[in-house]
Parts: C-alpha cells; sequence; structure tokens
C-alpha cells in the first residue's frame, strides 16, 4: 500500500501534521484547529500573502492520499521546496532577512486581526535567497490584550544568534546548532560586557528576559499566577513592540568586518585568463549535458560558479562553504542578481547531521541529497590535505551526494597546496591525480576531463567530470 510518509519534525504541533506522498507535500487539519484555520482564511491574510510570495502555496484538496487515521477535517497541498535548510546554516544576512520576514508577516497579520501563535526560525525556509513562511497553522485570531506568545522564541531563535555576531564578531552557526531551540537570553546576557547591557533594546530584549526567565523558573503561588494571566497588553503597544525590534534587527550588521581568507577569491586567483575561461566553459557544457534541477556547489565562495550552472540550466544552487565573509557576498550577490542561490554555512569534515529527536527532526546534509549535480572546484585539497581525508574516502563521498558532478583536483605544485604543506610534514605519498582518478573511478564513469596549468610553476589542475554508476 502506498501511505503517505509523516516529516519526522512534524510532531509538535497538534493542530496538523506534514506527509509527503509521491514528491507531493500535505498537511492535516485537526477537527479542533478547523475554525481558526477557518476564521484566518475568511480575512483573506493567506491568499494575500501567498500572491505575494511571502506565505507558501496552501491548497485545499478532495482527493487524499492514504493517510494513516486521525482527527482530521482538511487536508491541504503545499508546492514541494526546492530544499530545505535550517538557521544554523544560514549566514548572519539570511537570518536577519528571515527575522524581518517573520516580523513583517505577524505586523500584517496583526492588522488583519490575526496572530502567530509561535515565532520558530524553522518556519521560514528560503527559496534561493527569499524567505518564506511556511507554517499556516501557525496563524490563528487575535485575542484583544494578549501577549505575544512567541516573544521569547523570537529573541533565542532570531534576535540573540544575530547579536551574538553584532555584538561579539562571533558567527551563531556553531552555537545554534548545538543547542536547536536557539540561544538562550540567560546564556548570552552571561556573554556580554556592562556596555552592550546598556543598550536599551539589549537591556530589554536580553537582559530582561533572561531575568524573567530565572524567576519564572522559580515556583510561583496562585496569586503570582493569576496576576499574569490577568495582564493585558493593547494592541497598539504589540504593533509598535514590534515594529521597534523590526528597526533595531534592520540595523544590525556583523562586528567582524575584516575581509575573510577566500572572500577575495573570485577575482584574486592563480588561472591565467586563458584557463579562467576554460574552467567556466568546462562547468557550463558538463552542467548544460547533465541537465540538473538541483545543484550543490561546494566550495562556492561568491557563488561564481553557481550563477554559470544557473545559466547552464539549473533551476537552483545550494551553495556550501566554511568562509563567512564568502558567504555573505554570495548572499548579498544572490539577492541583488535576483539568482535562485542560497548559500549555506558548512564544514565539509563535519556538515549537518541529523538530529533533535530521535535523530531525525532536523535532516543532515547527505539526508537532504542527493543533488543531481556538485560541483567541488578547488575543494579537494581542502579535504585530503587539511583534513587528512583519504582520497578514496572523498571520492565516495561526492558521489554518494551527487549523482553527476564537476570536481577539481590541484596537484601538490600549486601554490595553495604548497602553502598547505608548508606549515607541516607532508604525509600524503597517496595524494596523486592517477590515485584519486581511481577512486572515482570505483563509484562514477568519468565523462570528460581537461587539464589547466598554473602560471610559473609546472604544476596542474584537473576538470574531472562525472555521472555516477547506476545503483
Amino acid at each position: 500500500m502506498n501511505v503517505a510518509v509523516r516529516e519526522p519534525g512534524s510532531f509538535r504541533d497538534p493542530s496538523g501534521t506534514v506527509f509527503s506522498h509521491n514528491g507531493r507535500i500535505f498537511r492535516t487539519i485537526a477537527e479542533q484547529a478547523a475554525p481558526g484555520f477557518d476564521a484566518v482564511r475568511a480575512t483573506g491574510l493567506l491568499e494575500r500573502l501567498e500572491r505575494q510570495e511571502r506565505v507558501v502555496g496552501t491548497k485545499l484538496i478532495e482527493a487524499r492520499p492514504d493517510l494513516p487515521d486521525g482527527d482530521i477535517r482538511y487536508v491541504v497541498e503545499h508546492p514541494r521546496l526546492p530544499f530545505v535548510s535550517y538557521p544554523y546554516e544560514w549566514t548572519f544576512s539570511a537570518l536577519k532577512a528571515a527575522a524581518l520576514h517573520h516580523l513583517d508577516v505577524q505586523l500584517d497579520a496583526l492588522a488583519e486581526n490575526v496572530t502567530l501563535s509561535d515565532a520558530s526560525a524553522y518556519n521560514v525556509q528560503f527559496v534561493g535567497p527569499h524567505p518564506v513562511f511556511i507554517d499556516v497553522l501557525s496563524f490563528r485570531p487575535y485575542r484583544d490584550g494578549e501577549f505575544w506568545a512567541g516573544h521569547r522564541q523570537f529573541c533565542e531563535q532570531f534576535l540573540n544568534p544575530l547579536l551574538v555576531r553584532a555584538l561579539l564578531g562571533v558567527p551563531h552557526n556553531d552555537w545554534y546548532r548545538g543547542a536547536l531551540e536557539g540561544i538562550s537570553s540567560e546564556y548570552l546576557s552571561r556573554t556580554l560586557s556592562l556596555r552592550h547591557k546598556l543598550s536599551w533594546n539589549v537591556l530589554t530584549q536580553v537582559v530582561l528576559q533572561a531575568s524573567l526567565q530565572r524567576s519564572v523558573g522559580g515556583k510561583l503561588d496562585r496569586e503570582q499566577a493569576e496576576a499574569i494571566k490577568q495582564r493585558r497588553f493593547p494592541k497598539s503597544s504589540f504593533v509598535a513592540m514590534l515594529q521597534r525590534l523590526r528597526r533595531y534587527i534592520d540595523g544590525l550588521s556583523p562586528a567582524d568586518r575584516t575581509p575573510t581568507q577566500w572572500q577575495d577569491y573570485a577575482a584574486d586567483n592563480t588561472y591565467s585568463d586563458a584557463d579562467y575561461g576554460a574552467k567556466k566553459q568546462f562547468v557550463h557544457d558538463a552542467v548544460t549535458a547533465s541537465g540538473p534541477a538541483m545543484v550543490w556547489d561546494l566550495g562556492c565562495n561568491v557563488g561564481e560558479y553557481a550563477e554559470i550552472a544557473l545559466e547552464a540550466g539549473a533551476d537552483h544552487v545550494v551553495g556550501w562553504d566554511v568562509d563567512h565573509g564568502a558567504l555573505e557576498a554570495g548572499f548579498t550577490r544572490a539577492r541583488e542578481r535576483k539568482l535562485n542561490v542560497l548559500p549555506l554555512h558548512f564544514d565539509a569534515a563535519n556538515p549537518s547531521p541529523s538530529q533533535g529527536w530521535d535523530q531525525a527532526e532536523r535532516y543532515g546534509m547527505a539526508e537532504r541529497g542527493p543533488a543531481d549535480m556538485v560541483l567541488a572546484l578547488a575543494f579537494v585539497h581542502h579535504l585530503a590535505i587539511a583534513r587528512n581525508v583519504p582520497l578514496d574516502h572523498v571520492a565516495k563521498w561526492l558521489t554518494e551526494i551527487g549523482r553527476a558532478g564537476v570536481v577539481e583536483f590541484v596537484e601538490k605544485g600549486d601554490s595553495t597546496v604548497r602553502q598547505m604543506l608548508a606549515v607541516r610534514e607532508d604525509i600524503f605519498p597517496d595524494y596523486t591525480l592517477d590515485a584519486f582518478l581511481s577512486a572515482m573511478s570505483k563509484h562514477a564513469r568519468i565523462t570528460r576531463r581537461l587539464a589547466l596549468s598554473q602560471p610559473g610553476s609546472g604544476s596542474m589542475r584537473h576538470l574531472i567530470a562525472f555521472e555516477r554508476y547506476d545503483p
């Protein structure tokens, strides 16, 4: 029986569940949630936000897939997103764009007497560099005088990670990946200086939040609990709070502005003009021949080759890189040029794992693949030399995450590899082109090759196009 499969991360909300079935995405809406869903739909808010491509498309369907038995009033279908990413993989600029998007959606909702039941960063996804809100069951009718139910969650999953970078110059990614619910105000408050805490926004959104959490963490007597229930928050104050927070976030920027190691690599590299053009043409031809919908660009830098992949016919590119400066430049480039490119942070030797509840709530990098095609340009030596990953392991991994691809192998005589080996012992006798081709040939068919010379060194860089053997 061809039964719809529940998405592993869709278990927290009793209002509905997300399922996949034959490549399509469905969401159930429980009986208890139906009145609220109907009331929100009646305002026209969801339809308007969908037309503006700010909220995921939602279509009520009659012909339902074979779903598990349950308390279901409606089933809706959403378009499948090209890729699912997570806030701990986003650049600072992407996280900021997602935060502003959430606040804008909340403000538009309040104008229709609708609010959001939570403020999870995981409710925002990206299509290229453009954020889209995906949880339609987060919308519910606004109750006059209610407080912002998602305030703490917004601070910990959006604001605090941004402040780590904006105030301390420390990227949020590793901390966030190790704490999937975000960065707690209490812990952030402990890291901030007195100068930081004297800022009105930091004082109210971080320091006082941390103090409140500590006080609520203790036991409340009946009188205190009742007083909390009776508090009122005028809608005008709610709107003003959101607008003030939006202005503050919109003005944030990373404190670490020094150019990073690979940020200028696209303009400052070791290729001759002729070889540079030949490399771009090789990538273009390989993508055209493969015809991929989704390309993963490993070591994407600012996204130059991602753009070439789009020009050659790819629909979407996900870029992966460890260099924060290059990723920021890549995200800006994608937005300015309106490219379907999403640059994400990753360490190739330690990519995002499957984690969360039952180690399946958030998919690992590999579990979101394989991509139709991978680009691994000037990339292999960073794993094989810098991280001691054997070439056969690299070849196996590349052919597992991509059905086809272009790989660049850089010989030891190249200036970049020489620089790597200048500060350590050369323990890599097997790092040779022949060894790499042999390793690749165990898993894929090599379809074309091109050798590029490095001026003045006699060293070669080799472009290798491959197609994975059918399983």
